[in-house]
């Protein structure tokens, strides 16, 4: 007798080549429900309805469709238990050899601005858990496939063992599947509980060689079902990414996707830009970015907010990065980065897209908050000083602000033509962190901009700035001696901005 399958999936893909070989190469009987079943009908390929297979209608709207004794006693049975199979035998069940099922799009549907609860609960998958959890329950004499990504592997698997899945890869495919569901059950925990409870889990896609350091284990999980940000990556070419790779690589793409309308490049180091820029073409934006410190730029990470070309290409492969991410890469500009086969070159193209909140870990639990993704918006600044902003000032001070933001705090950014010329980071006072943007600045801070992540407790640092040359400034304001440095920036002519907004970055 032929071996059954069961396919019951909500994301299609991959679908009708795996059954086609099931029923071509080995000699599968297939039954399924749905859409699934129109899916494969469509296709030509010979299907019966669960319905059919069961003699139960689908009932309740389609709430009720494979929950069923002879879907489950199918799935369940124990080959080597003698009973098991009498029971088959005596309530006609056949024994299903394969299970291929996906989950209702829960997280995508929640992810809707617009979503009411009922639309969300109509999406709450009842009998693909259930066969999910009793096929990778009995994995000792079946396979469960839970993800598309794992038709090619199985089938691979019946060609090269006799038309047999190894108990190994079934084993592995039950761990999929449990992982499947708990990750799933988790996220309509989150959703229902909302504030009361949050949960975190993921799919270990990688492990790393390392942590931080080489003594600390690290790897790399995804979240969700569906590979998005830099799971969704490609990687064109060079040594597999490390943790720190990957963290800079973030930093960088929040940085990139603050500047979607004009080309742009930022060159991270320890998760902060030491040079960003603008240009009219994304290799005049590297350049500026590059030249705005050369030094630290070595062995950086590169962002681009445009596809990289054969110039753009041929800028990357005069000094040692690490990683180099765009929105594409021209096959010219391949070639010619081919040369450096070290450099990891990614291809993402959405760069704009990140996490909704940032989870860190502390001693008895963890913390959460929402992602510092507010747009800056000048109509809503303050100009608090007698000398008012040019347009092109206003327009470096936006600049200045957006790319202070991504720096660790305390931060000060020194801009110039749409570059950064000085950064100070993650000082323990902001006196210390201007001092060091404005030395790096050098006489480049003449007639340039200074941003301030955090207000200025006094007005020393105004006086410094304006001693280097600084024409105006832009902090969020918000000190009760907020007066002193407005009082100074009007005796020095300085445009000083408040934002109202303060970026810590801790």
């Amino acid at each position: 007798m032929a071996r059954l399958a069961l396919l019951s999936v909500s994301n299609k893909t991959g679908l009708i080549d795996l059954a086609r070989s099931l029923v071509e190469e080995f000699n599968f009987d297939l039954i399924s429900s749905g859409g699934t079943a129109q899916a494969l009908k469509d296709a030509g390929l010979p299907v019966t309805k669960v319905a059919d297979y069961t003699g139960s209608p689908e009932i309740l709207g389609g709430r009720v469709k494979t929950l069923h004794p002879r879907i489950h006693g199918g799935i369940l049975a124990r080959r080597d238990v003698a009973q098991d199979l009498t029971d088959l035998e005596n309530n006609q069940i056949r024994p299903i050899d394969l299970v291929v099922v996906n989950l209702y799009p829960f997280e995508e549907t929640i992810a809707k601005p617009t979503v009411t609860l009922a639309e969300a609960i109509e999406q709450i998958d009842i009998g693909g858990p259930a066969m999910l959890r009793a096929s990778s329950k009995n994995f000792a004499h079946l396979t469960v496939l839970s993800d598309p990504a794992q038709y090619d592997d199985y089938l691979q698997e019946l060609r090269q063992n006799n038309g047999e899945a190894s108990l190994e890869f079934r084993q592995k495919a039950a761990l999929k599947g449990f992982l499947h569901t708990s990750s799933y059950d988790q996220a309509i925990a989150s959703y229902l509980s909302g504030t009361q409870q949050h949960t975190l889990s993921g799919e270990q896609l990688q492990s790393l060689r390392y942590g931080e350091n080489p003594h600390q284990p690290a790897a790399w999980y995804q979240t969700g079902t569906t590979p998005t940000g830099w799971t969704a990556a490609t990687k064109l070419q060079g040594k597999e990414l490390s943790y720190n790779n990957l963290v800079d690589l973030e930093a960088a793409r929040r940085i990139i996707a603050e500047f979607p309308d004009t080309p742009a490049a930022t060159i991270i180091k320890h998760t902060n830009p030491c040079g960003t820029a603008l240009g009219n073409t994304i290799v005049e934006a590297y350049q500026k970015a590059f030249n705005a410190d050369a030094v630290s730029a070595f062995g950086g990470i590169v962002a681009l907010n445009r596809p990289i070309d054969a110039g753009t290409a041929s800028e990357l492969t005069k000094t040692f990065l690490e990683c180099v991410v765009a929105p594409s890469c021209a096959v010219d500009a391949q070639e010619i980065l081919a040369k450096k086969s070290n450099l990891r070159v990614l291809t993402l193209p959405d760069l704009s897209s990140g996490p909704k909140e940032t989870v860190k870990a502390i001693a008895g639990g963890f913390l959460v908050q929402a992602a510092d993704d507010i747009v800056a918006d000048t109509s809503q600044w303050q100009i608090v000083t007698e000398r008012q902003p040019t347009a092109d000032e206003l327009a470096e001070l936006l600049f200045a602000w957006k790319v202070c933001k991504h720096v660790k705090s305390n931060a000060i950014v020194v801009t110039s033509d749409r570059t950064t010329l000085g950064v100070g980071a993650g000082q323990m006072n902001r006196v210390g962190s201007v001092k060091i943007a404005l030395e790096q600045a050098g006489e480049k801070a003449k007639g340039a901009i200074l941003a301030s992540d955090g207000f200025f407790p006094f007005d020393d640092s105004v006086k410094s700035a304006a001693a280097a040359g600084i024409t105006a400034i832009v902090q969020p304001g918000g000190s009760l001696r907020d007066r002193d440095s407005i009082t100074a920036a009007n005796e020095l002519s300085i445009v000083m901005v408040l934002t109202g907004v303060r970026h810590f970055l801790h």
